[in-house]
């Protein structure tokens, strides 16, 4: 009796978990399907992220690249000058900012070399140079973007700077006591150099802007990440701040003119 009963049990035990194990694979089926879900989901996104960085550097480029260049003109150093003041300086010393139109020589419609350009601008400078006898300055000065730059623009206008003193105004491989030592020792023309070392040889002395009859910034040429000189934040703030050592109160007496190349 103990036998039959307990094999009766057995027996009822093995139909519950018949019934019990027949209902498992439909939850498990039930279970895929979110999970096929939720994979979809960050493929999705990953496809966004990648069309969206692309589009970010398509547009960098577009904008630098494919653009048709413009000349400079003086109006958008105007503008640089207000949109870098803006956020320090109040509505009335914006205003004296302002430099008048006389100040501005012919800015280049991008068809001149530099030799070209500087004839254009100034026709009598064999003339000028001659009568140049000041010591620790130029009257012609040339502001770039950088060392290699400068070096380059010194081999362009060969045809225009003729036996003129010609000074390399840069900070790579030369020092300032030595810059400071040669305009000390003879009488230069022409400069040629980036803002950064230019501002600091004003600064220790070395440097005397008054004389300077021209200055011309190398607005339009572009380095090999296409950008122009005045693109760069750390050159644009060095070119301000050249010009407020002096430079913008020689361009409103009309002692100085400045240009556009």
């Amino acid at each position: 009796m103990h036998g039959e009963a307990s094999d009766g049990e057995g027996g009822g035990d093995t139909e519950v978990m018949q019934q019990e194990t027949v209902p498992v694979p439909v939850p498990s089926e039930e279970t895929k399907q979110p999970k096929e879900c939720f994979l979809i989901q960050p493929k999705e996104r990953k496809e966004n992220t990648t069309k969206t960085r692309k589009r970010r550097k398509k547009k960098i480029t577009d904008v630098l690249a494919k653009s048709e260049p413009k000349p400079g003109l003086p109006e958008d150093l105007q503008k640089l000058m207000k949109d870098y003041y803006s956020s320090r300086r109040s509505v009335i010393e914006l205003e004296e900012l302002n430099l008048p139109d006389s100040c501005f020589l012919k800015a280049n419609d991008l068809t001149h070399s530099l030799s070209s350009y500087l004839k254009e601008i100034c026709p009598k400078w064999v003339k000028l140079r001659k009568n140049h006898s000041e010591k620790k300055s130029v009257l012609m000065l040339i502001v770039c973007s950088s060392a290699i730059r400068a070096l380059e623009l010194i081999r362009s206008m060969t045809a225009f700077r003729g036996d003129s003193k010609v000074i390399k105004l840069f900070a790579k491989h030369i020092k300032v006591q030595e810059q400071m030592k040669l305009l000390e020792k003879r009488v230069v023309h022409l400069g040629v150099g980036t803002p950064g070392r230019i501002k600091e040889l004003v600064k220790q002395g070395g440097f005397n802007l008054n004389p300077l009859k021209f200055l011309v910034f190398d607005w339009n040429w572009r380095d090999q990440k296409l950008r122009r000189m005045m693109d760069i934040p750390e050159i644009r703030k060095e070119v301000f701040e050249l010009l407020e050592m002096g430079v913008l109160s020689l361009c409103k007496s009309e002692s100085l003119k400045l240009g556009l190349f």
